[in-house]
């Protein structure tokens, strides 16, 4: 089971590197398309991040507070 799973990661890693790589221009005086967006100033990140946190709030909604979910935890007997 544990070998799958370290397959698939290294299978991942070798895909996204590739893309990485091809980041550079090779001509310093042309930008990447990273840092054409960081020196324009991308406003709309605030409001993505403020949406992120309230949608992670979000899942607080899913925790279980024990085993029985009735008005009464304990059995009645």
């Amino acid at each position: 089971m544990r070998s799958p799973v370290m397959l698939a990661i290294l299978a991942g890693t070798l895909a996204v590197s590739g893309s990485a790589i091809a980041q550079g221009t090779g001509d310093p005086n042309i930008p990447t398309e990273t840092q054409e967006r960081l020196r324009q100033g991308d406003v709309t990140k605030d409001a993505l991040n403020w949406l992120g946190l309230l949608g992670l709030l979000g899942l607080l909604g899913l925790k279980r507070g024990h085993d029985e979910d009735s008005y009464h935890p304990a059995a009645v007997e």
